[in-house]
């Protein structure tokens, strides 16, 4: 060959190896996208095998890394078993015992990111190495990936050459991220505070009927007169978490119950309720049921069972989309006539912005109402109506005030009675607002305000009413 000749090739293949170079040093996130379309991580480690047959044997030699494992495993340790890896990276791009152990580091110094980057790496060079597999699964349960980092470790656990004393860490690791899938709670809610309609008796003292044609002015007897005072509200619930990589089931159960000096108007309500969520990147779908009993003034009042649907759709980074329907059957004890279904079908809105530096939520919802008598003899028949809820969530001082805002109406498709103005179709609106602030004391108790006012209005004057509570407490979680 012609010395020309020579000379130019020479020169070609000094240019193609300092391009190989320049190309390992490349972003590892364009590597993988490589790798996507090539269609498997394989065909990286064909390509690297490749490269590190062209490259000059200066460039593959990677030191011995057996003293980096003499560092201590305190922080300043590690900030400077970091900073001698840093350094070695143009050395050791071919060896996943070097991604492995600065993986390790960084992971120790809390940079999740770059630690999975790095033990990615590793893998890729070597998918069977064991400390860069083992660090990889905690990186990934400590940036919040769970499920992924239980099949990891499941497969560490499944190898033969797994030594016993490793195996057992990591057999115990295990049973710690597993109970993780299971939670429970218990809470408790003691609070004491003053209502001026406990019995929510209607507002005039005086209703006019209507006697052959002609109005008729009754003045009600004192107990259907709203009867004011002090009262003590008493809460106990639990509830159950299953968690799964795809899904959740929730239980829970409480008792709520309200006592005063007017035993006629003590409240208690028992409530069970289990759901069935599952999530996806920007969608959920969540099943639901429910029972509840009421009792008023020591007599069961009513129960309910109730199914419900809701679908959740994630609309960009701070605002969510919901749609809903839920259908309730109520079951009144000593008055079958009054047995129904109640269905509701609801559209909303759930967001979080910041306001004034400061993370806060707000939720809106519009619903649709019908409720369809069982009995052809209920007073006014079916009643169909719509519902609007807002609700808001700021944190201030050194708690988080909350409030909501409820308007309902509903008009029925028969008269009421005959008795009651000429037999007119009732209608009622009905809102409420409810105000409350919540700061803690110690992890497991916080001080609870609870401010609230209803008012009810109605073409039938026995159904206005007006309702207003304060009360104050302690709320505790265990």
């Amino acid at each position: 060959m012609h010395p020309a000749e020579m000379g130019a090739c020479f020169l070609l293949l000094v240019a193609a190896r300092l391009l190989i170079i320049a190309c390992m040093l490349v972003k590892r996130h364009m590597l993988r996208y490589v790798c996507r379309l090539a269609g498997s991580k394989e065909y990286m480690r064909w390509s690297l095998l490749s490269i590190s047959l062209l490259l000059p044997l200066s460039a593959q030699a990677c030191p011995d890394l057996s003293a980096f494992y003499q560092f201590g495993e305190d922080p300043e340790s590690q900030r400077a078993l970091e900073s001698g890896l840093a350094p070695l990276m143009s050395e050791c791009l071919l060896s996943s015992e070097y991604f492995a152990l600065y993986g390790a580091v960084v992971m120790e110094t809390g940079d999740l990111a770059e630690s999975l980057d790095l033990l990615e790496r590793a893998l890729m060079l070597d998918a069977n190495n064991g400390a860069a597999l083992i660090d990889y699964a905690q990186a990934l349960y400590l940036r919040g990936q769970l499920f992924t980092a239980l099949d990891l470790n499941k497969q560490l656990l499944a190898r033969e050459d797994l030594p016993e004393n490793i195996k057992n860490i990591l057999a115990q690791r295990e049973q710690q991220w597993r109970a993780q899938t299971r939670q429970h709670g218990f809470g408790a809610d003691i609070l004491a505070g003053y209502d001026n309609n406990l019995n929510g008796a209607p507002d005039p003292s005086q209703i006019t009927l209507t006697l052959s044609g002609e109005p008729v002015i009754l003045t009600l007897n004192s107990e259907y007169q709203p009867i004011s005072g002090p009262y003590l509200n008493l809460r106990l619930g639990g509830q159950f978490r299953q968690l799964a990589a795809d899904h959740q089931h929730n239980v829970s159960a409480e008792m709520r119950g309200r006592v005063s000096e007017d035993s006629g108007s003590d409240l208690v309500q028992l409530e069970s309720r289990y759901s069935y969520l599952q999530p996806k990147r920007d969608q959920a779908w969540q099943f639901g049921a429910a029972m509840s009993h009421l009792f008023f003034g020591g007599n069961a009042l009513y129960s309910a069972v109730e199914g419900n649907v809701r679908y959740q759709h994630t609309l960009n980074d701070a605002c969510n989309r919901s749609y809903s329907l839920a259908t309730q059957y109520q079951n009144y004890k000593d008055q079958s006539s009054l047995n129904s279904i109640e269905s509701k079908l609801g559209a909303g809105l759930e967001c979080s912005v910041p306001l004034a530096g400061k993370p806060s939520a707000f939720g809106l919802e519009l619903s649709l109402l019908n409720n369809t008598a069982f009995n052809a003899g209920r007073p006014g028949g079916d009643r169909n109506g719509w519902q609007f809820n807002a609700q808001w969530q700021y944190p201030i001082l050194k708690g988080v005030l909350s409030s909501q805002l409820n308007h309902t109406e509903l008009r029925d498709t028969n008269g009421y009675s005959e008795l009651l103005d000429n037999g007119a179709q009732r209608w009622l609106k009905r809102s409420y607002v409810l105000v409350q602030y919540r700061q803690s004391l110690f992890p497991n108790m916080a001080f609870v305000v609870n401010a609230y006012h209803q008012h009810q209005s109605s073409n039938i004057e026995l159904f206005d009413s007006l309702d207003s509570t304060l009360e104050l407490g302690i709320s505790m979680s265990f």
